[in-house]
């Protein structure tokens, strides 16, 4: 069966027209299917459509297996399981300025990065559009069925989203829908290890998101020993393309930086940060490394850490250190992993 969440309006009308109904029931279906019912209870729409949808169409393939709360901080992790027996992992986080859901754009990862769970087991697949808009209704119906829950998404669980980029540009113009859960462009960010192309292809095809790039490394030579990505797009590359996407968007660009210990976390390498990033609208968001056995890395410690953001600071870098959310539930930046789902 088709997933729902996978049409978009357009295809909504052109599926309508095959089966000969008219084409303005596309926009109560995708109203409908946003609000998080089912087909059932789609009360405006003709019994005879309403089984022919179901015949046709599961309402959402992506269901909540599993949900681990947080004892620190109240996080929850949510385990998708996915039609095809695969399981995915999902993020939430409450502010008080509302929900923040971390979603995944592919099963694993192919970019291999060295403190990151998710490419532990390699790439196995992309996530639809449809699927990734299942994690965020799939969330926001377990908070309450029927009324917009979700007021941020982050696309930084599993996977790097400018590898499924034609899904994942599909996936952001679904949310963004003003018949959907019209979420402000404003209010999503996407996170990419640094594809380049792919960057400028975002700014001329989209633009709006807040662009959040992994850095991790001041220089070529320790990023390119904790990010493979970075022998084929070096920072030169990254910089030329974030100063297009600025210049194109207006939207400042973030940057991540794991601070491990030994590695990337000395005054030096801040030196040379703030040099690297001097004059460019951008902040600096400093994590703490989050522990994922299988990859050995240590983070620096808070010291360290401390003294690192005053450096920045010193020298004119926006930068702040981000709160570590979900860590006892492995729900952390960096620990989102792909696992086959078991019979249990």
């Amino acid at each position: 069966m088709l997933n729902a969440l996978d049409f978009d309006i357009n295809d909504w009308i052109k599926y309508l027209s095959d089966i000969g109904e008219q084409k303005f029931r596309a926009k109560q279906i995708f109203d409908w299917l946003y609000k998080g019912v089912t087909f059932d209870e789609m009360t405006n729409l003709p019994k005879k459509l309403q089984q022919k949808l179901k015949a046709d169409f599961v309402e959402n393939s992506v269901k909540i297996h599993t949900k681990l709360v947080s004892k620190k901080d109240g996080t929850r992790k949510y385990v998708f399981a996915l039609a095809d027996g695969n399981i995915i992992e999902g993020v939430l986080m409450s502010y008080k300025y509302g929900n923040t859901i971390c979603i995944s754009t592919q099963v694993g990862c192919r970019m291999n990065c060295a403190f990151c769970a998710s490419g532990i087991d390699g790439l196995v697949r992309n996530l639809t559009a449809g699927e990734m808009a299942g994690e965020v209704l799939a969330v926001n119906n377990d908070l309450g069925k029927g009324s917009r829950q979700i007021t941020n998404i982050v696309l930084m669980g599993s996977g790097e989203p400018f590898d499924n980029y034609d899904n994942v540009i599909k996936f952001l113009k679904l949310m963004s829908d003003e018949n959907g859960l019209n979420i402000s462009k404003r209010n999503i960010s996407l996170s990419t290890c640094g594809i380049c192309d792919k960057i400028y292809k975002l700014a001329d095809d989209l633009g709006g998101v807040t662009l959040t790039i992994s850095l991790h490394a001041p220089n070529d030579e320790i990023r390119s020993k904790i990010m493979p990505i970075n022998k084929v797009y070096k920072i030169a590359d990254i910089i030329d393309a974030v100063k297009y996407y600025f210049d194109k968007t207006g939207r400042r660009i973030i940057f991540e930086y794991s601070m491990i210990k030994g590695v990337n976390d000395s005054s030096d390498c801040a030196k040379e940060l703030c040099s690297l990033l001097k004059g460019l609208p951008c902040h600096v968001n400093l994590i703490n490394l989050n522990y994922v056995k299988e990859k050995g890395l240590q983070s620096s410690g808070k010291e360290p850490v401390q003294e690192f953001l005053k450096i920045l600071k010193k020298n004119g870098v926006s930068a702040t250190i981000r709160r570590t959310m979900g860590s006892d539930i492995e729900g952390a930046c960096g620990q989102l992993r792909r696992k086959i789902l078991k019979n249990d």
